[in-house]
């Protein structure tokens, strides 16, 4: 029984695959954004003649930033040790594509699209401590996830190469929308009353405008967090895109 409705809810999409025909599929990597290490793979599906759906995923494996200088002039705090600043992320990003010439998923096209990101973050925060007379500087380690939610706007053209090789190029794409996530540290010992306030004291000083942070020293020594709240912008283009087509 189970089978049987398995078959029956299957069938539209099989039905469907039969009028659209062969080459209705598309599979693709971004080459240029191996550059950066960073992996994007998307599924393209045609749905008629100049419209089809599109569905991306990226992952970026933990590190350093790409471009850390631009990342240290957003934030602009001298109390976050950026040297051992880390991030990854990963993203889905649907789309649906409206081609402007000959369609079948060729020629110029404008996308409207939506992303989902999330961005694993370990941010070192410097804070002092005094031994024995002896002034020490710290790194408070948090670490936690950002996620974003955005809708953009894109526009690109896709040819064949070959028979079932494509290149899709995108030219030029943006998208905004918000973004939030919570960053904790947890203390190795318990913090001194010193050390509470000289990290609240540099939390306080950071200023990565115009994303708002709030922060929280636990009185007990044990920790502490950061939250993030704000707008999300990025933009999405000059990327190469090499496709097999079935």
């Amino acid at each position: 029984m189970k089978r049987v409705l398995f078959l029956l809810l299957c069938f539209p999409l099989f039905a469907n695959a039969q009028l659209l025909g062969l080459g209705s599929n598309i599979v693709k990597v971004n080459l240029s954004s191996l550059a950066l290490k960073n992996y994007s793979f998307s599924f393209e599906r045609k749905i008629s003649k100049r419209v089809s759906l599109v569905l991306g995923y990226r992952t970026e494996p933990k590190g350093s930033p790409p471009f850390q200088s631009q990342f240290e002039n957003i934030i602009n705090s001298s109390d976050i040790n950026f040297s051992r600043f880390e991030i990854g992320n990963t993203a889905w990003t649907p789309e649906v594509r409206f081609y402007l010439g000959k369609g079948n998923m060729r020629g110029f096209y404008v996308a409207p699209y939506m992303r989902f990101a999330s961005f694993d973050v370990t941010s070192p925060v410097r804070y002092s401590t005094t031994v024995s007379g002896t002034l020490y500087t710290k790194d408070a380690d948090f670490s936690g996830k950002i996620t974003s939610t955005n809708g953009g706007l894109m526009i690109g053209t896709q040819h064949r190469l070959f028979k079932v090789l494509v290149i899709d190029i995108w030219i030029i794409g943006g998208h905004y929308g918000s973004s939030k996530g919570d960053l904790n540290f947890a203390a190795t010992t318990p913090l001194t009353p010193q050390e509470q306030s000289a990290l609240k004291q540099n939390l306080d000083k950071i200023d990565a405008k115009p994303f708002k942070f709030t922060n929280t020293v636990y009185a007990d020594g044990s920790g502490a967090k950061i939250t993030s709240d704000g707008p999300w912008a990025g933009i999405r283009g000059a990327g190469i895109n090499i496709g097999f087509h079935f």
